[in-house]
């Protein structure tokens, strides 16, 4: 049984329909990539699958468990762990503040996280709101790690950072993968998407338009869905 279940979600702002039917799963220790061009749907997807947006319909499962009836805290109790698109940390805070404002009995402690990423643990005491971009961005995963989640949601993991750190995030996430943990990634970076992803998820205009390995990605798949 997949640990996440999605099917033909359609989802819905006010009177605009904007899924018409996404269907994709997520299996035990599976990373699975969720992919397409701007605006194709997948933050509306993945807010959909976190109850963020409650006006869907179609079938969205987790360990068995029906989440459309759900509100978003309760879905996230179940073992959702988001790292959000904007990264959203809590600014006024510091970073231990941030780390263990939703922490959650488990594996991931905050030594784990630091061990991780030793950067944050050079920064405890510091504002969130005063951090880089990227040190952001690692807080936003460590938060999110720190519920220790059955499953992980990362929404464009790497947009808009430096080269660099975003090296050091796609080093993380592998680590992650090679400890067993369950991931649905969005982001653009196709090639570190190819090396890490055991499947993919491809959509457009609201619906999926094509599933299956990264290396099943032909020149014309990604030309006709991925490309600008």
């Amino acid at each position: 049984m997949a640990l996440l279940r999605v099917r033909n979600l359609e989802a819905f702002y006010g009177a605009s329909q904007a899924l018409f039917g996404v269907d994709l799963e997520v299996g035990e220790g599976e990373v699975v990539a969720l992919m397409g061009r701007n605006g194709m749907g997948k933050t509306t997807t993945i807010r959909a699958i976190t109850r963020m947006l409650r006006s869907s319909r179609g079938e969205v499962r987790f360990a068995g468990r029906d989440l459309a009836p759900l509100p978003s805290f309760r879905a996230a109790r179940l073992g959702i762990g988001l790292v959000p698109e904007g990264r959203r940390c809590f600014g006024p805070l510091n970073v231990r503040e941030n780390l263990t404002a939703a922490a959650r009995p488990g594996a991931w402690t905050l030594n784990r996280v630091v061990g991780l990423f030793p950067r944050l643990g050079e920064r405890m005491g510091q504002q969130a709101l005063t951090l880089s971009g990227g040190e952001q961005q690692m807080l936003a995963i460590g938060r999110a790690l720190m519920t220790n989640p059955r499953l992980l949601i990362l929404d464009e993991a790497t947009e808009g950072l430096a080269p660099v750190v975003r090296r050091e995030i796609w080093a993380a996430i592998g680590e992650l993968k090679r400890d067993g943990q369950s991931i649905l990634v969005v982001d653009k970076a196709f090639r570190e998407l190819r090396d890490l992803a055991d499947r993919c998820v491809i959509l457009a205009r609201g619906r999926s338009e094509w599933t299956g390995r990264p290396g099943d990605i032909t020149e014309a798949i990604e030309t006709s869905l991925l490309g600008v």
